[in-house]
This record gives C-alpha cells, structure tokens and sequence, in this order.
C-alpha cells in the first residue's frame, strides 16, 4: 500500500492530470473542427449568394422568358455541383476531427490503463494485515476512475457517429437534387 499520503495523492493527481489532458485535447480539437466548419460555411454563403446575384443579372438581361428560363436552368446545375461539393468537404472535416478524436481518446486512455495499472500494482503491495477493506476501496476508487475515461471515450465516439449520420441525412438530400 502507499507508504505515505503524499505517494497517494501524487497518484491521484496523476490520474486528474491525465483526465484534464484528455478534455483539453479534445476541447482543442473540436474548436478546430467548428472553425474549419464555419469558414467552409462562409465560402459556401458567400458562393450562394455570388451565384444569386449572377442569376438574377441573368435573368434581368434575358429579353424573353425562354430566355430567363435557360439562364436561371444554366445556374442550377454549377449550384449542385457545389452543393455536393460542399457535402465532400464537410464529410473530410468531420473524418479528420472523428479521427483525431479516437486517436486522442485512445492514447490518453491507454495512458490512463498504464497509470492506473501501476497504481493497482503500488496499492496491493505491500499489505498490512488488516488492510484488506481501504485496499479494495482504493481499487474501487481507481477502477471508478478508469470507467470514467473509458465513459469520455464512448461519448465522443457517439458524438462523432451522430454527426456522420447528420452529414448522410444531407448528403443523400443534395444527391436526388444532382439526378
């Protein structure tokens, strides 16, 4: 068992330390996937909004309906391109940020495993008689804290799943609109 407080504090911290890791990474790498998300969003605005004006130039020029007609067909088909093309993109930014994600998680969960395993180790040595009941509090202690991370880890992945749903649902929304 730990020979002094301070030897079981210091494993403890070690484990929040680990825990404040995993969060910031992931933290770190969400903000990074929002920002690539809303300057996609903007392009893509900003892209929309060029195209409608074009259109309605277009039309404003076309001396007869026919006419008008042909522009504004003739402006839908590069609006489905970049519709799609959106989708590819936003489907290569969610990819990049659910891998990232996993990677993050996994390593700092198998950190976590290495640590925790370690202190385990350190905790059941050494045992007094008599010890036996804080030894299995500081296990249960410890397996909590592991169940925690591995918590964290399915919930990103989850997060990440919904969102890969999200983008099928719109992807196979602009994919009849291509047809």
């Amino acid at each position: 068992m730990f020979t002094s407080p301070e030897q079981f504090a210091n494993a403890t911290k070690t484990l929040f330390d680990l825990q404040m890791q995993t969060f910031e990474a992931l933290a770190n790498k969400t903000v990074k996937g929002v920002e690539q998300v809303v300057a996609l969003n903007m392009n893509a605005a900003k892209s929309s909004m060029e195209g409608s004006l074009a259109a309605g130039q277009e039309m404003a020029r076309a001396g007869d309906p026919k006419a008008a007609i042909a522009a504004l067909h003739a402006r839908m088909q590069p609006g489905v391109q970049g519709a799609a093309e959106y989708r590819e993109q936003l489907k290569t930014i969610i990819d990049e940020m659910h891998n990232e994600f996993r990677q993050a998680a996994d390593t700092h969960v198998a950190e976590a495993k290495s640590t925790l395993s370690a202190l385990i180790y350190d905790v059941t040595q050494n045992v007094k008689p008599g010890s036996e009941n804080a030894v299995e509090i500081i296990k249960t202690a410890i397996d909590n804290a592991f169940k925690g991370y591995e918590q964290v880890t399915q919930a990103t992945r989850q997060a990440v799943q919904t969102v890969e749903a999200q983008i099928a649902k719109a992807s196979s929304m602009v994919q009849p609109a291509q047809q």
